[in-house]
């Protein structure tokens, strides 16, 4: 009991990873079907022989940065919709046939959406087979002469071979042919003329490198995948297409005729190979008795016709070629008799449904479950070709779904195994569908980029390679040689002709009667011819052992030549076989080398990919920058230049603001000069003379007389010109002007008269007059301290107030005095009484009111212009 829980698991607990060795991708092709209908709208269009090119039909317009999108792929190979199948088979299918009878296994399936020749590219059409009856000619035609008979080989239920003795198999025959079940189709009864023109392949395809020195058995077995079960299309049970009536309790009619087919379960060998046990296996001996046992098979297959399939498939089909192969003996006569030197050999041959949408077929009930579970195991078969790729590219160790469905579990030993794979991606160019064709496309893209480890060769079995031919040429020789010399067929001719032979060589017998009984010499003469022929026969004897001897000794050299020859043969064959695994190994070690420089040059150019992608985006970063520091370097010459704007604006504003300031001050300062010179004035008349309201006009005859009594002076020139009168010109003559007049000042006769051009004379300040002048002129009339008239013009600058009114700021004063020639200029007395107190500060009030004056128009102020007695003007804010 201890051994047997030694032995208890059934798998081991932990399994051996796959070696490293080196590794094909898989191989992906498609082939473009032609239109149905000549008028039909194409979406793909073969570019070359590698790529094809699909693009939205009109009304389906896709669009991508504003631009009509044409979508390109790639595949190892495109077949147009002028390949014939001949050529499809050479492509394709030839290389995995060929693997197969090198002992190596091979998976090829036909993927695409419904209605795209999948059927028709694997099965063919009359006259015109497709790639599985072309298979399994070129099967036959390889091995046809070197196939062991039936039974030599017998499948056991754990997916092994075992191999029997001529006698085992024999028996089994014997048993077979006593049995009353249908037997298999033979080889040489009719073929059936529905599939006759599929299976008459005239090209006669060979493989290149059969081994002559092992004899093969081909098994056949044919199974279907319908809503995730699998199901036996070979199984000799009544078979009913038709499901039972349902009555009115949705449970089905009892009939005794309908026995329900039972779904088959899948296993995994010790392998690790899947295989679907208590699956009938036929073997089979010509093509067209394998084609019968597929094509019974495909009658049972499930078929349905729907809206865009008359014929549609609604399950995977999966036809299975087994190929068992062993060595000969020594001799070259019987299969040598060790199960480890038998190789089994496997090429699935898989017709996937087709990938469909339901709302395009219109399906219900039963079609519509059927569509849901083919979609669902496609979907899962694209999850594990999408987690494989991942593991692969990125170094994951994701957990390849393989069980969520019977399609993916079924194959998944050449994914994790070895074995090489192809898929034919059959695409329709029908613009109906578009949309399935582009899903299609995307599923083949990414299905090229999985690696799937390479199967390697098998193992010699270390005998003699040529012994066949050698058997039968030995066989041949003997049969030719004997018939040369009479052609013996059994002991007594053998016997016979040696007789005849030798009887010629000895003495003839005298006669032998005795008529006397007297007569003695008839017995002395027979005495005489026996002895002779008793010497004769021993010296024969004796020649015979020398030639026995000799050819014993001839044999012996011969066979130490022989050996010697075969030793000097070995020496060769293991030396040329070191050779040989030394290029194999160099062969792997370049190709192992040829796959990393490979993988890093792909890693090398999906770097130089990022790196481009990176220097593009900083390129266009470095680019988004320059512009905004152009940006910022034009905002900051514009702040820059607004700043100096700004500065210098602000400092003519404060130099001005200083000017006026110190032309105000300095005004202030004349002004409290001029009113202290003005009070000493005022003083000093009143302490000379008395103060008169209004000052009169002096008599000019007057001061003239005086003038002519003080001085003494030449008459005038009679006849002269009278004096013409000038007006004394204005230092600001070129400026508008407000000239301000009271109505009290007295004209003056005077030759110098204030002229101002442009001006505007008015008698009282208006805001009128002053809002269309920037300057502004006022005339001030006095009576000086020697009793003459001296007119003063005050002169200021016209701006406007923050209150919307007008402002004057005087900046200047104007003398314009008129004195006698012959007067005297009177000076004050130290002596004389200081003037009141009260006549000083009303005279002092009247000049700061005409000198010192600024007028200002308040906005909406109904009183007019008003004016403000200022002793210091105001200071204006910048």
């Amino acid at each position: 009991m201890k051994a047997a829980r030694v032995k208890t698991p059934r798998r081991p607990a932990l399994r051996k990873p796959t070696p490293p060795g080196p590794k094909d991708p898989v191989g992906v092709y498609c082939r473009v079907r032609p239109l149905s209908r000549p008028d039909q709208e194409c979406c793909i269009e073969v570019i070359n022989e590698s790529t094809v090119q699909i693009h939205p039909p009109d009304g389906y317009k896709i669009f991508r940065n504003g631009e009509y999108r044409e979508t390109q792929y790639s595949f190892k190979e495109v077949f147009g919709t002028r390949v014939a199948q001949k050529e499809l088979f050479d492509v394709v299918a030839k290389p995995l046939v060929e693997d197969l009878i090198r002992g190596k296994n091979g998976l090829l399936f036909t993927y695409g959406v419904t209605g795209s020749g999948k059927t028709h590219t694997m099965t063919g059409s009359p006259g015109d087979g497709g790639l599985l009856p072309r298979c399994l000619a070129m099967i036959f035609n390889s091995i046809g002469p070197f196939q062991a008979k039936r039974f030599v080989f017998k499948l056991d239920d754990k997916n092994g071979v075992d191999v029997q003795c001529e006698v085992d198999a024999l028996l089994e025959r014997q048993k077979r042919d006593a049995m009353p079940v249908p037997k298999t189709p033979s080889g040489k009864r009719q073929i059936d003329p529905e599939f006759a023109d599929m299976i008459n392949v005239q090209d006669h395809c060979k493989a290149e490198e059969v081994d002559e020195d092992n004899v093969y058995s081909v098994f056949v077995s044919y199974i279907e995948i319908y809503n995730n079960y699998i199901y036996d299309l070979l199984e000799e049970t009544p078979f009913d297409l038709i499901k039972p009536k349902w009555n009115n309790c949705n449970t089905p009619v009892r009939n005794g005729d309908f026995i329900p087919p039972q779904s088959k379960i899948l296993r995994e060998d010790q392998n690790h190979n899947m295989y679907v046990t208590g699956c009938t296996e036929v073997e089979v001996k010509s093509t067209e008795e394998a084609f019968e046992v597929f094509w019974k098979g495909q009658k049972k297959r499930r078929i349905a016709n729907t809206q865009l399939n008359r014929e549609s498939s609604r399950s995977h089909g999966v036809f299975i070629i087994k190929l068992a192969q062993a060595p000969l003996d020594a001799d070259g006569d019987n299969v040598l008799q060790e199960k480890e030197q038998i190789t089994l050999s496997q090429l699935s041959l898989v017709d996937l449904a087709g990938s469909e949408r339901t709302n395009r077929t219109k399906a219900e009930g039963s079609r519509l479950r059927e569509a849901g579970n083919i979609n669902q195991s496609l979907m899962t078969l694209r999850t594990c070709i999408e987690v494989l790729r991942e593991n692969q590219m990125c170094g994951t160790n994701k957990m390849v779904p393989y069980r969520d469905s019977k399609l993916t579990h079924l194959f998944k030993n050449y994914f994790d195994g070895e074995g090489k794979v192809r898929m034919i991606v059959c695409v329709n160019p029908k613009a109906e569908d578009y949309e399935e064709s582009l899903q299609v496309m995307r599923f083949a893209e990414m299905t090229q980029e999985v690696e799937v480890a390479r199967p390697v060769d098998r193992p010699l079995c270390g005998l003699t390679p040529g012994r066949r031919f050698r058997n039968q040429a030995f066989r041949e020789e003997l049969a030719r040689k004997l018939e040369i010399r009479g052609g013996p067929i059994n002991g007594e001719t053998e016997e016979q002709s040696a007789l005849e032979l030798l009887l010629p060589s000895f003495p003839p017998l005298p006669s032998c009667e005795l008529l006397d009984i007297n007569d003695d010499q008839t017995l002395p003469k027979l005495i005489e011819v026996l002895e002779e022929r008793h010497k004769l026969r021993q010296k024969l004897s004796e020649e015979f052992s020398k030639n026995v001897l000799t050819f014993k000794t001839i044999l012996r050299e011969l066979d130490s030549n022989v050996m010697s020859k075969e030793n000097c043969l070995q020496g060769k064959l293991s030396e040329k076989e070191k050779i040989i695994t030394g290029q194999k190994a160099e062969i792997e070690r370049l190709e192992k080398k040829s796959k990393t420089l490979e993988y890093k040059i792909e890693i090398l150019e999906k770097t130089a990919t990022i790196y481009e992608e990176d220097k593009r985006h900083l390129q266009q970063e470095l680019e988004s920058k320059s512009q905004k520091l152009q940006r910022q370097a034009s905002d900051k010459r514009r702040l820059e230049a607004r700043l100096q704007g700004m500065v210098a604006e602000t400092t003519m504003k404060w130099e001005k603001e200083c000017e006026r300031r110190v032309a105000a001050k300095q005004l202030e300062m004349q002004n409290k000069l001029w009113v202290k010179d003005e009070k000493l004035k005022q003083l000093k008349a009143i302490v000379t003379e008395p103060k008169s309201e209004k000052p009169e006009r002096p008599s000019r005859e007057r001061d003239r007389e005086k003038a002519i009594q003080r001085s003494i002076s030449p008459p005038p020139v009679p006849n002269a010109p009278p004096v013409r009168l000038r007006h004394r010109r204005s230092r600001s003559a070129g400026e508008r002007w407000v000239d301000h007049k009271p109505p009290s000042n007295l004209p003056t006769d005077t030759v110098m008269q204030p002229h101002v051009p442009h001006a505007i004379t008015v008698a009282a300040a208006s805001e009128k007059a002053l809002a269309k002048c920037d300057k502004y002129m006022l005339t001030h009339q006095e009576l000086a301290s020697d009793g003459e008239i001296e007119t003063k013009l005050i002169k200021g600058d016209v701006f406007k107030t923050r209150g919307g009114g007008q402002a004057v700021q005087f900046t200047e004063i104007e003398t314009l005095k008129q004195e006698s020639p012959t007067g005297r200029k009177r000076r004050s007395s130290p002596s004389s009484a200081d003037p009141p107190e009260d006549a000083a500060n009303a005279e002092w009030t009247d000049v700061e009111t005409r000198c010192s004056v600024a007028v200002e128009m308040r906005a909406g102020s109904a009183l007019g212009p008003g004016y403000q007695h200022h002793a210091q003007p105001k200071r204006r804010k910048p």
